[in-house]
């Protein structure tokens, strides 16, 4: 398939409705600079924050940042803990994740 096909087939989805404005805009750019890597930004999807009820050791915080933002949830967990040893701004933090962040059961 060809881009111009790739392009029409994006704008058909759009005009349809399957796309907002903003994933046919990001969709459209991403296809027209395949040779930009995707940044952690770009992976990045806080609408699909949700605390994970598989990956949890605790509220399922880490498990649900990892999963939103495309990284393993060990990494969370450690930064989660060097928080707690840099102030504890980081206990607060994941509290306040716990409590307003939606489980994955929850969500649907």
């Amino acid at each position: 398939m060809g881009m111009v096909d790739e392009l029409e087939r994006l704008a058909g989805l759009h005009r349809s409705g399957a796309m907002t404005d903003e994933e046919f805009e990001r969709a459209k750019a991403k296809l027209l600079a395949p040779d930009r890597p995707e940044s952690f930004w770009d992976r990045l999807r806080l609408d699909k924050l949700r605390r994970s009820v598989t990956d949890r050791w605790i509220g399922g915080v880490c498990g649900g940042i990892g999963a939103a933002t495309g990284t393993e949830s060990w990494i969370w967990r450690l930064v989660f803990a060097a928080g707690l040893f840099a102030g504890g701004v980081s206990a607060v933090l994941y509290l306040l994740l716990w409590l307003f962040v939606p489980s994955e059961y929850d969500a649907d």
